[in-house]
Order: structure tokens, then C-alpha cells, then sequence
């Protein structure tokens, strides 16, 4: 399939996002007049269907629409200076509407699904904001949206530690320096510390978080060029930057990771969007291995969205003219055994030494199977490291 078919069917549908149990998804639809409509993904039966959820008037192509797990939609909409939020849901021929208040701020964006809850990250005069916007529990708390935590400066990103919405990480630019550095906040105790020191003069962000295994995804310039690597929440292992992840002319972006590896981040299979001269497609790598493994993409490819199954294996939202919408089935590839572990990784493992730095702890409410410990997870010398 070309790249101009590809850019043909997405064209359609724009900001497609997940729920975080896989249950719903919601994007921006293009109707035929030019203008947009919000429109929910049901995923959770044998076959997807959509739902058309459109206002009293056409969306404008920056507003942001968030599924959440009780088949409701949240709809962040730039009006005058302020964001308004609101939850849409079907009732019968219409579209019901329930307001949840407004947010005021330079950028006011949407953060990743969690949980039962939605949250936003606002920007404002030298600082950024995490709101609360609707509740847990599918339901929205009383009062409006909710201020839990400001940090000073500029933030961007916006990647879940945890399934509970307490710990998020964040990308933070440096007032001094200007070098972006990922750090952890408590949204329940306030609290903002390191996650990523790589390197003094390295730029580090947090691309993606996988709970069970505690895989962690990052990008960093540390090695000189800017990689993909990866990391163990609570680990005192270097950060790696595979060689399998770095390619000539195609940028790598991951998607999702496998759920259920439990304390198995190099078991986890992770699905990734490689960008390249002749368009996008799909990737499956585990930190455990040195290859990738190529997909071909569905046509109409929602290209960077998708997520896995209970059963392990990656399923694709497409959307074109041929076929209006669908979820296309790939059986994860193989693991392979996992290769020994060398001397000279082992000595570069014991070079690190144990993390500098607090170890704030993270213990998600509930009956969780595992409380994480957040750590500032450093690359041990880069000379010698060996990327896996």
C-alpha cells in the first residue's frame, strides 16, 4: 500500500484514543460538508461498531475528544479564551451533553486515559497545571475540575506510572539550561521528583510506561545521538539504547506494550509506528530481544494507535473507503529464548552501583498486585554499555 493511500483513508478521522481498559475509543470524524463530529469506537465486543456523537454545530480540527470506560466521552473545545469540558454520550437520535466546567491557560490539553478518570495539563505564566476533570468511577466528581498539582516551569508529555491516576510523568524543560528532563508526580501528595538523570547535558522523555513490568520507553540524546532506550521502574540497571531501535531515515514511535508480564519487562512485547520514506508501519520488539518484527498495516491504518488484547495479540483500527471502520488481528511474534547474559554486562551492570537520588515510593490504593517504586534511573557509562 502506498503512503498517499495511507494519507487518504487517515485523513478522516483524526486524535484517535484508547480507553485504558480497551473497551471504547473516541476520535474526530470529518463529515462531508468539511466540518467534524465527535465518534465513539465500541471494541469490547466480537465486532467494532461507531457511534456518531455530534453537537449543535461542527467541532473545529483542534478539539480533543477522551473515551472513557462507562461509554461516555469527554470534549475539550477552545471557546474565546477558555476550554470548555463536557461529556457527550448517546441518547436515542441525538447527543446528550452534560458540562463539567471550563479551564483557562495558553494550552489546555487532554492527558492519556486512566482509570476511570480524566485529567488535563494545562499551561500558564511560568508554570504548568495537572487538572482533575472528570472523576473515577466513569462518574463526575461535584464542583467542577479539580487543581491537583503545579509544577513550576514548562511540562509536555504525559505518560501513567501507574493504573491507579496517582503517579504521572512528565517531560520538564530546565529554566536554567533548557534541557528537558522527565520527572514523577504525586498527584496525591504533590510531590515532583526525578525520574530520568541520564546524563548532566542530556535531554530524556518518558514515551510510554507499562505497569505490570514496569518496562519503561524513553527517548535521550545521552549516547550522542538522539535513541529510543529503555529502563525498569525501581530497577538499578542502566538505561539501554538497542541497536535494533535505531534506523537510518525511519523514526520509531511506541504505541503500546503488552500488559501482564509481571516483573517481566524483557518478556513484554512492545508495538511501535516506524515512520519512514514510504509511509507508516507497525513494529513488535521486546526488550529481550536484538531484532524487530515487521507487520504489515491494515489499509486505512490509524497509524500510531492500537492495543493488546487479553490474550497477547496487537489489534489495529482501520478506517477507509473501502472498508468504513474495523480492527485488524496480529498474533504477537514468537519470544525468543533469552539470550545469556554477557561478563562485560555484567561488569557494566555492576559499574552502575545502586541509583543516587530519593526513592519516593508509589503504593496504588486497592488491592493492586504490585506497588511500584519509582526511581531516578541513570545510565551507567556509556563506553561500557552495551546496547542490547
Amino acid at each position: 500500500m502506498t503512503a498517499c493511500a495511507i494519507e487518504k483513508a487517515t485523513v478522516l478521522r483524526a486524535g484517535f484514543t484508547i480507553a485504558a481498559d480497551g473497551s471504547y475509543a473516541a476520535c474526530l470524524t470529518e463529515s462531508g460538508d468539511g466540518g467534524w463530529y465527535p465518534e465513539r469506537w465500541t471494541l469490547a465486543g466480537p465486532e467494532p461498531y461507531t457511534v456518531p456523537l455530534p453537537g449543535n454545530q461542527p467541532e473545529e480540527p483542534g478539539t480533543e475528544v477522551l473515551p472513557l470506560p462507562d461509554g461516555r466521552v469527554l470534549i475539550r473545545r477552545l471557546v474565546a479564551e477558555r476550554y470548555d469540558l463536557a461529556l457527550l454520550y448517546p441518547t436515542g437520535p441525538g447527543t446528550g451533553e452534560l458540562p463539567l466546567g471550563s479551564l483557562e491557560g495558553r494550552e489546555v490539553r487532554l492527558l492519556p486515559p486512566v482509570a476511570g478518570a480524566a485529567f488535563a495539563l494545562v499551561q500558564v505564566e511560568g508554570a504548568t497545571q495537572v487538572w482533575l476533570a472528570c472523576g473515577s468511577g466513569g462518574g463526575n466528581h461535584s464542583g467542577g475540575p479539580q487543581l491537583l498539582a503545579t509544577l513550576p516551569g514548562r511540562c509536555t508529555g504525559g505518560v501513567w506510572l501507574d493504573r491507579a491516576g496517582r503517579m504521572l510523568a512528565l517531560d520538564r524543560v530546565g529554566a536554567d539550561d533548557g534541557h528537558t528532563k522527565a520527572v514523577a508526580v504525586d498527584l496525591r501528595q504533590g510531590e515532583v521528583t526525578p525520574l530520568l538523570q541520564i546524563a548532566e547535558d542530556s535531554n530524556d522523555r518518558v514515551l510510554l510506561a507499562e505497569p505490570d513490568s514496569g518496562l519503561l520507553l524513553l527517548r535521550s540524546d545521552a549516547p550522542g545521538t538522539d535513541r529510543l532506550g529503555w529502563g525498569v521502574l525501581g530497577s538499578r540497571r542502566p538505561v539501554r539504547f538497542p541497536e535494533a531501535l535505531r534506523m537510518d531515515d525511519t523514526v520509531l514511535t511506541p504505541f503500546a506494550a503488552q500488559s501482564g508480564q509481571i516483573l517481566m519487562p524483557e518478556g513484554s512485547a512492545v508495538a511501535l509506528r516506524a515512520e519512514g520514506p514510504h509511509g507508516a508501519s507497525p513494529v513488535v520488539w521486546r526488550p529481550g530481544e536484538r531484532t524487530v518484527s515487521w507487520l504489515t498495516a491494515p489499509e486505512g491504518w490509524l497509524a500510531g494507535t492500537g492495543l493488546w488484547s487479553g490474550r497477547g495479540s496487537l489489534r489495529l483500527p482501520y478506517a477507509c473507503e473501502r472498508w468504513p471502520f474495523g480492527l485488524a488481528e496480529y498474533e504477537a511474534p514468537p519470544a525468543a529464548p533469552a539470550p545469556a547474559v554477557t561478563a562485560a554486562e555484567r561488569a557494566a551492570i555492576a559499574a552502575a552501583g545502586p541509583d543516587s537520588g530519593p526513592e519516593p515510593s508509589c503504593e496504588p490504593p486497592g488491592d493492586e498486585a504490585r506497588a511500584l517504586s519509582v526511581l531516578p534511573l541513570q545510565q551507567a557509562p556509556l563506553a561500557a554499555a552495551r546496547a542490547r
